[in-house]
């Protein structure tokens, strides 16, 4: 083989191969190298099997990715890739090959894998296509529909969207495209950020693929070749936000067991057969569990079951389109990395399937590019709202999926998950602040460059507190006001004084402001008592759906992430309102004053294995509606655990000027120097450079 592989200070793989097979090889091989634990995770979490070594917490996420049938879907997927596109999958196969040839050296160096007792397994040509559906298959957020569905049934039909908001469940990004004409260089720059849960490992790593055919630096999922969503290839360079599309729908099913054991559904036509059997889930130091698996017609049962050995039962059947359709995109990755214009690229995306997001390109001949990917059934609205119901053939897919849009660039676009250009194919999108604040930012300068454009990505000023700090206001304008109980409706001085405080802050949410930690605590106590107010007692019993899917359903994260909406239009009389806001402020001074911002928001990254030293996570500054997003749950917890899981700026004028960050290292490996080497700059907005030359970096001996 050619292979060579070179480290950037940064510990970043720079790979060199003979041809694009062989580079795939080495990416997968490479990734393995620095990677095992992370690579054998996303494995076992694909196929339903972490319980196994993880033990019984992960039982939840076993059953569903069995009953869900992700990895037949990736069996299937892959078989349809190997028929219609044989090149792609003979990559796809190399990867693997790279995975295989490189595990055993990486689990060697992983501690985990003796903690766990966990042997390196074998990759198939299908597991990077399981871990990609596994990794997106709640991105689309379609367990919001089960809270629609409780909201409508236990509080009215007219509240359904009440909550509509960019809430815990849902994954965003800022992105955006500066043109030649608006920065100093005269070409054009890509940037932003994916904001994802933040795991540790990353779940980005940084990497280079170059060979003759083309040479490519970017972002790259572990476990799935080439660099899906954010690249820069010399001449053109790519990024995505998700479009926050609806593409997933949930079908009420009733089903029947017959007398010699085989499942029925009810669909339009009647009882029909449906495909069932049971699987075993193996579990850490506890007893096997075994799960029925169910599919319809209209897809997989993923929730239900028959309880008390009735024969017939409701259930709650997911229907997606990979499932569907057999496809998943695969052959746009090597496409990509062969693109050399905007143009390449936008040929490349219209085979893009899951998930769907808005795409933004920009090449060194002044092409722009700002347009939606990705698969889209065409059907009745009450499918992206609600559950519906298995037996109505209005909720029948359309043969052709919706068309995609697409908008011109005019000086700068900017995409950051608020309702624009992808807002028909969805219905809940982010608030307008993340992105109405990156378009403020750049209206201010026509000479941007890469270090400037940096800066954005630091901005902590959060628009979102202005209608709580409108509230903060009317809480004492009126010394004379009486309560809906005849008491009068004062400030105590103590609460007097918080509100003094809050209207002289200046917005930002900075780690080490005293003025933010007092609004982050006046925010809690109002999301609380709105939650806690009987208007929304309906709500406050659990929902009967599995503990998965508890983060779109608790009431709490809920109240947390529609405040701006909830105080000023809902089923609480505006007076009550009030109130709460009263008894906030003074429950926020008659307490311990609190910390500055950063000293409650810390970091709190998923890990398989928990870290038994979690305090040592540092605190960090930003909020989920700055443009430095960072996301706890109001009320209920001021820790993060979503943020920017990447920062980057493409500058088409000379890559060797790009920047990027993540929030750990390149390694996977505790202890190994580049393990957590780049969280300082991270959790500073800082970005580290992009080398490119060669001569600058340090190639690794075999």
């Amino acid at each position: 083989m050619s292979i060579e592989v070179y480290r950037d200070t940064w510990g970043v793989p720079h790979l060199r191969a003979a041809d694009p097979e062989e580079l795939a090889f080495a990416q997968g091989r490479v990734t393995a190298r620095d990677r095992a634990w992370q690579l054998e995770v996303e494995r076992h979490r694909a196929q339903g099997t972490t319980a196994a070594f993880l033990g019984a917490a992960e039982l939840g996420w076993d059953a569903f990715v069995r009953r869900a049938r992700l990895a037949d879907t990736a069996r299937r997927c892959s078989e349809r890739l190997a028929a219609t596109d044989p090149a792609t999958a003979a990559w796809v196969r190399a990867y693997v090959a790279g995975v295989n040839a490189g595990l055993a050296e990486g689990a060697g160096r992983a501690p985990e894998f003796a903690a766990t007792g966990l042997a390196a397994g074998r990759w198939e040509p299908w597991t990077p296509l399981a871990v990609w559906l596994s990794t997106h298959i709640l991105f689309a957020g379609f367990p919001t529909k089960l809270w629609r569905d409780e909201v409508a049934r236990r509080l009215g039909e007219e509240w359904t969207e009440l909550f509509a908001t960019d809430g815990p469940g849902t994954a965003g990004s800022n992105g955006w495209v500066v043109a030649g004409g608006r920065t100093a260089s005269g070409a054009a720059l890509v940037a932003g950020d994916p904001h994802r849960f933040i795991e540790a490992p990353g779940v980005y790593q940084q990497i280079r693929l170059a060979c003759p055919a083309y040479d490519v630096v970017g972002l790259a999922v572990p476990g799935v070749p080439g660099l899906a969503h954010f690249g820069h290839a010399g001449p053109v360079a790519w990024a995505i936000t998700n479009a926050m599309a609806d593409y997933q729908d949930l079908y009420r099913e009733r089903l029947r067991r017959l007398p010699d054991g085989t499942v029925e559904a009810l669909g339009p036509d009647g009882w029909a057969p449906a495909a069932a059997h049971t699987e075993t889930i193996e579990v850490a130091d506890a007893e096997p569990v075994r799960v029925e698996v169910i599919e319809t017609d209209r897809g997989p049962v993923i929730i239900g079951g028959p309880r008390d050995g009735s024969a017939e039962w409701e259930g709650i059947a997911l229907r997606h389109p990979p499932r569907v359709t057999g496809e998943l995109g695969f052959g746009v990755l090597p496409a990509l990395l062969r693109a050399r214009t905007v143009a390449d690229v936008d040929a490349a995306l219209d085979g893009w399937v899951e998930p769907v997001n808005v795409v933004q390109a920009a090449d060194t001949r002044g092409g722009l590019l700002h347009r939606v990917a990705g698969h889209v059934p065409v059907r009745d609205r009450a499918n992206s709202l609600r559950v519906v119901s298995a037996r109505d053939p209005a909720h029948a897919w359309g043969d052709a999926p919706a068309p995609l849009p697409r908008a011109e660039v005019h000086g700068h676009a900017v995409m950051a998950n608020a309702r624009g250009l992808a807002a028909p194919l969805g219905v809940e999108f982010a608030p307008p602040h993340r992105a109405a604040r990156i378009d403020e930012l750049l209206r201010a300068s026509t000479a941007w460059t890469p270090e400037t454009t940096a800066a954005i990505h630091r901005d902590t000023d959060n628009p979102s507190a202005a209608r709580l700090l409108d509230a903060v206001r009317r809480a004492g304008e009126d010394p004379g006001a009486v309560g809906g109980d005849g008491r009068p409706a004062r400030l105590s001085p103590a609460g007097s004084e918080v509100r003094r405080r809050l209207l002289g802050w200046d917005r930002r949410m900075d780690a080490k402001s005293v003025d933010a930690g007092f609004y982050a605590a006046v925010r809690g106590a109002v999301a609380r008592r709105l939650a806690g107010h009987e208007a929304f007692a309906a709500l406050r019993e659990p929902a009967p759906y599995p503990e998965l899917f508890r983060p779109w359903l608790a009431l709490g994260p809920r109240v947390a992430f529609a405040l701006e909406t909830l105080l000023v239009a809902g089923p609480v009389p505006a007076g009550d309102v009030d109130r709460i806001v009263r008894e906030a402020l003074d429950e926020v001074g008659a307490g311990e004053p609190p910390a500055a911002w950063g000293v409650t928001h810390r970091l709190a990254p998923w890990q398989a294995l928990p870290d038994p030293d979690d305090d040592r996570w540092p605190g960090l500054g930003g909020d989920h509606d700055c443009v430095f997003s960072t996301s706890s749950v109001p009320g209920w917890t001021d820790r993060c655990a979503r943020a920017s899981a990447a920062r980057y700026v493409w500058d088409l004028a000379d890559r060797e000027r790009s920047r990027w960050i993540v929030p750990f290292g390149a390694s996977g490996v505790p202890g190994d120097p580049h393990h957590r080497d780049q969280l300082p700059l991270w959790l500073r907005g800082e970005l580290a450079p992009v080398t490119t030359d060669w001569q600058k970096l340090t190639k690794e001996q075999e």
